[in-house]
Formats: C-alpha cells, structure tokens, sequence
C-alpha cells in the first residue's frame, strides 16, 4: 500500500476507514467544508431547542448525561448546557488508566462550577491486565479503556433512567470514517459504537485472571435494552459547528482551566487537548507505528480542517513534531504494564506495519514520509 496524504490536510490514507476523492481530499475535509459552507447553524440551532424542550427537568432532577473527561470538549458541553440553555447535566466519567493532576484540578474547577457528577474507577487489578494484556498483544492498551468509556455512561443513563446523552464530536464524519447512515452525524448509532469504538466483544477476554463477572463496565448494554428505555444520543457537533480550539477558548473563559506546563503536549502542537491520561502518550504514539501518522498530524489536520492554519504551516509544524518517543510518563507506564524498557521497546517494534516503515542502517524510517 502507497501511503498518500490529504492535499488539503495532511490525513494519510492509512488513517482507519478514511476516503479520498479523486483530487486526493479526504472526507473530513469534504465535511468541514460541508460546515463552513452548506449548512445552516441558525437552524440547527433552532432544533436543538426544540429537541431539549420536552427533557427539561422542571423538579430538580438530571435531565441529560454528558460523558465527560474534564477535557475542554465534554467540559464546553456541559457548560453551555447548564449555563446557557438550563439543562441540568449529570457529568459521568470513566476513569483514565493513570490520571494526570492537570486533569484532576480540570475536574475540580468544573464541579466547583457547579455540576453533579459520577466517576467511575474498575477493578484495578482486572484494568491493569487487560492494558498490558492489550499493549503486548494488539498495541493499544486502551482497549478496555475504550469500552468502558463507552459503556459506563450508558449503564449509567439506564440505571438512573435519564433518556439524553449528549456526546461531543461524532468523529467518523468530523475526523473521516465511514459513516453508517445519513442520522449517524446526529444520533449515536449504538451499532456504529461497537463496530468502530469498541470494535470487539469483552465476553471473549476471559483468561485465567479476568472472569465473566469482572467484566461488567465492559458489556455494552443490549441495544433493545436502551430502545426499550428510550434513551436517545446525541452529538453537540451536529447542532453546533465543532472546533477543539473554540471549544478550549470558550471553556477557558468560563473556569480556570490547566493547560500542560511546558506549553506543548509531546507530540505535537497544543497544550489544551487529551491533558487527562498519562496513557494517552503512549496511546497517540502506538497510532504512528501503526498507521505512520502520530498526534501532531491528527491535530494539525483538524486546526486546517477549520481554516485556524495553512497546509504550509501544519507541514512544518508536523515535521518537526510528529511521532516523538513517548518520554513524558514513561517511568508510570512501564510500572503500571509491569514491563522493563527493552520489553516495551520491543513490543512496540513488533507492531510496526511493514507496509508503512523499513529499517535503514539500523534504524526504522518511513517508507512514505509526510509530502
């Protein structure tokens, strides 16, 4: 496979389930010159408010879930929901494999604002296994993570039978996907959740230490099951034109929201996106080795997508960047995987595709850089 990049962007084609068109643009790109261009915001506005109206808690209770990180994403959300349209969100978190202490004084600044909220932490002992499990076997020690973080705000929503959810971005149109039908921007589509988020059933990760019953924040609900209760999701992205720099600006300017400290996150360009996670370094690096695009041209790409910087720019920008060894956390990750650092080294070579790098002189290169 000949990897090629967005004449637009800098999205490669190897970028899972992403289109390019004839000229080389890929459908985020389409997509986002969808939102500047074609559709109307003031109406999409106007059916938000209608869409709200009937779920408004008029006796105190919680009238809609946000599943939240304390990121500026799921933050601006909650803000706007609570502050500007008299939503009464109750804010649920799954936990971050190792949390950060930006991302817990973020978390704080917003409960001090005013929000109820429920954190979700899993067995830790079963949590750790399935991430050092899942980095040895398949790269990606968020697997589990992934699940749960999909799963717990549902079992939440049906637990305490609040019907709205609302999510931030739906990522396969926003980021390029495969969208599964023409709703998909706008409802949750529970089917597309499990094919493209989760992407794997937690009933087949039993072993000899994880049982069937330490699986629970794991288990997607059955999808009859939240028809039946009619808990209905939505994403702010469709009602709202989606930005993460204008959804930081905005948060920033409502709390004292941290950024990281050293004024980039490694990596690439920002200091204010995915600050929660001492996992995600490794996360967005596991991503370069095995699609050769790291975090830098993930949120490059998106900073042009929305017209914030030029190709030229990002280019530069995603040079200098890109695919930076994960140091920041490493002494956490390597405890928390209980592994040494020749180990770890060598697992993440293991998962090199070969159709993506080769090895020059002892050292692994790119068979197609960044052009």
């Amino acid at each position: 496979m000949k990897i090629l990049y967005c004449k637009k962007c800098l999205m490669p084609n190897s970028r899972p389930r992403i289109e390019f068109d004839d000229n080389q643009i890929c459908n985020a790109c389409r997509h986002s010159d969808d939102k500047y261009l074609n559709i109307d915001w003031k109406k999409r506005k106007e059916e938000f408010l209608q869409l709200i109206e009937p779920f408004r808690s008029n006796n105190g209770s919680w009238d809609c879930i946000v599943p939240w990180s304390g990121g500026k994403d799921s933050s601006s959300i909650a803000h706007k929901l609570k502050f500007k349209f008299g939503m009464n969100p109750l804010l649920v978190t799954f936990s971050p494999q190792l949390p950060t202490e930006i991302g817990n004084l973020n978390r704080e600044e917003m409960i001090q604002a005013g929000f109820d909220h429920i954190f979700f932490r899993p067995n830790q002992k079963i949590h750790r296994h399935l991430s050092r499990r899942f980095f040895i076997e398949r790269g990606n020690q968020k697997i589990a993570w992934d699940a749960g973080v999909n799963t717990i705000p549902i079992q939440v929503a049906l637990k305490f039978q609040i019907p709205l959810i609302f999510y931030a971005e739906h990522g396969e149109s926003e980021y390029g996907g495969r969208v599964l039908d023409e709703t998909s921007g706008k409802m949750r589509n529970f089917t597309e959740v499990l094919e493209h988020q989760i992407g794997d059933d937690p009933r087949n990760w039993v072993d000899d230490v994880v049982t069937f019953t330490d699986l629970s924040p794991y288990i997607y609900p059955d999808i009859n099951d939240i028809s039946k209760a009619g808990v209905t999701a939505f994403y702010f992205s469709y009602f709202f034109k989606w930005s993460m720099l204008e959804n930081y600006e905005y948060i920033k300017s409502k709390i004292n929201f941290h950024t990281h400290p050293g004024g980039r996150t490694l990596g690439t360009i920002t200091n204010f996106d995915s600050l929660d996670d001492k996992s995600d370094n490794l996360y967005y690096y596991m991503q370069f080795i095995k699609f050769g695009f790291g975090r830098a041209i993930r949120d490059i790409s998106r900073t042009i997508q929305n017209n914030q910087m030029t190709r030229e720019k990002g280019f530069e920008l995603a040079i200098k960047y890109d695919g930076e060894y994960p140091d920041e956390y490493l002494d956490d990750m390597l405890d928390y995987l209980s592994l040494g650092i020749d180990e770890f080294n060598d697992i993440i070579d293991k998962h090199r595709n070969p159709e993506i790098w080769k090895k020059e002189n002892d050292e692994w290169m790119l068979r197609y850089p960044l052009e």
